[in-house]
């Protein structure tokens, strides 16, 4: 038999069962106030046709989808000669792909059971997406995603009610150096509009995305690289480099964008959430790379890190009517469960007693005293007891140092005497201490 060496694949991690309890801890958390907040929990696919995904995110996100190949003789009907390349061969050989976020698929779901649901329809959603990104730290292949998004409403609550539910969310996890930026693509429209180069909007949201990895000289170059004029490189970088509160960005972009009505559409839905949340930065560099975004979008640094955005969403106007679903506005935030996880290890942010699971361990001392034994144990399970029977006869004390090992805080000893005087022995491993009790008195124990 061929030897394997045993690996992962890259970008995508093993979690044993302390990470997993840690990760619980997150979803938890999230699925809590996303209830409180009258999201419900829907599930859709993890993959979907090609043609749903391809075309949503951009022609650099394009490039990060994971195409799945199809099954049995896929070659069959495909002409292969001198001109055939990756590109042409891939629409016939592969028809779908793993989703790369959960907000395409779920304006696909919403324009399928549009006479199912109610709107605006809130829904909350936790699974896995996969991009055939660059491994790094903080970036993966394969991450879950935690999003709520609303689905037709033009309501500027909306950016209200998810300013508050990022705001919860990281309070409740024990982290407070966060910032919540804020733009709006609107006026990156306007802006663009202003310059006469409305037809490279979409060029220009794709580099400043880039600001965080390359930063400002690094997008002077990438704009120049793109054939931008160099006046208009310097306008921008001029806006993205200017200082102030939120008033002051706010007062200066106006006098930029004065002539461009949606410019001006732009900074008046960031006047109005101002007006009612503060704890926000106007960040007119903040472009997100999805090419669905059209108004309000938002992104989630952590103040005492650099692996990257934490939390990142938007509103998306027309999404929908790509599946036949028009006039259907939606709005949502994902978070990256991920790279949480791995600012809360990093700050040591997770709750120091995480109770383990398994509260109690039968031990298993002979064939005579099994019956006896999974007795015991069927009793602690049917008043909801996490029990574990040791699997084989073994000497006493290998059993009680497997339970030592598992941080099983009791274990119950059941040899020939207790079995005579149908006792248990009850033994507190944190203490050290053991009881000869009546079965009837076992609960009273353990549940000290």
């Amino acid at each position: 038999m061929k030897k394997i060496k045993p690996s992962v694949p890259r970008g995508t991690r093993d979690f044993g069962s302390n990470e997993m309890i840690k990760r619980e801890y997150i979803f938890s958390i999230v699925k809590k106030i996303f209830s409180n907040y009258g999201f419900q929990n829907i599930e859709t696919p993890s993959f979907e046709n090609i043609d749903i995904l391809k075309g949503n995110y951009g022609e650099e996100g394009d490039k990060l989808l994971y195409n799945i190949l199809d099954s049995g003789d896929f070659l069959k009907n495909v002409k292969i000669d001198s001109r055939t390349s990756y590109k042409n061969i891939k629409s016939k050989i592969s028809k779908k792909g793993l989703i790369y976020d959960l907000t395409v698929p779920l304006a696909r779901y919403v324009s399928m059971n549009r006479d199912k649901i109610s709107f605006p329809f809130k829904r909350y959603q936790i699974q896995k997406v996969w991009r055939a990104d660059r491994p790094q730290k903080g970036r993966y292949r394969e991450f879950y995603q935690c999003d709520i998004d609303y689905i037709g409403s033009n309501s500027i609550l909306c950016e209200i009610e998810i300013i508050d539910i990022i705001t919860e969310v990281f309070l409740k996890l024990n982290y407070d150096k966060f910032s919540i930026k804020l733009n709006n693509r609107k006026v990156l429209a306007g802006i663009v509009e202003q310059l006469n180069i409305k037809e490279r909007f979409t060029d220009l949201c794709i580099s400043i995305d880039k600001i965080d990895k390359i930063g400002i000289s690094g997008l002077n170059k990438e704009l120049l690289k793109q054939n931008f004029d160099k006046k208009n490189i310097d306008e921008i970088i001029k806006i993205f480099e200017f200082n102030g509160n939120n008033e002051e960005k706010i007062n200066f972009i106006k006098k930029f964008v004065l002539n461009s009505k949606i410019g001006l559409e732009g900074i008046d839905e960031l006047e109005k959430i101002l007006n009612y949340r503060k704890n926000i930065i106007i960040d007119f560099s903040l472009a997100r790379g999805l090419s669905y975004y059209t108004s309000s979008i938002f992104e989630v640094i952590p103040d005492d890190s650099n692996q990257g955005s934490l939390a990142g969403g938007g509103r998306y106007d027309n999404l929908t009517e790509i599946f036949g679903l028009k006039n259907t506005s939606g709005i949502g935030v994902s978070f990256g469960l991920e790279r949480i996880f791995n600012l809360l290890e990093e700050n040591e942010l997770f709750p120091k007693d995480f109770k383990n699971s398994i509260k109690v361990m039968v031990t298993n001392l002979g064939k005579d005293l099994l019956n006896y034994s999974l007795n015991i144990c069927k009793m602690l399970r049917e008043n909801n007891i996490p029990t574990e029977m040791y699997l084989t006869t073994s000497k006493l004390k290998k059993q009680l140092q497997y339970a030592n090992n598992k941080k099983i805080p009791f274990v119950i000893i059941i040899g020939e005497d207790e079995k005579k005087e149908k006792k248990v022995t009850v033994k507190n491993m944190i203490s050290g201490n053991q009881e000869l009790v009546e079965i009837n008195k076992i609960l009273n124990i353990i549940n000290l």
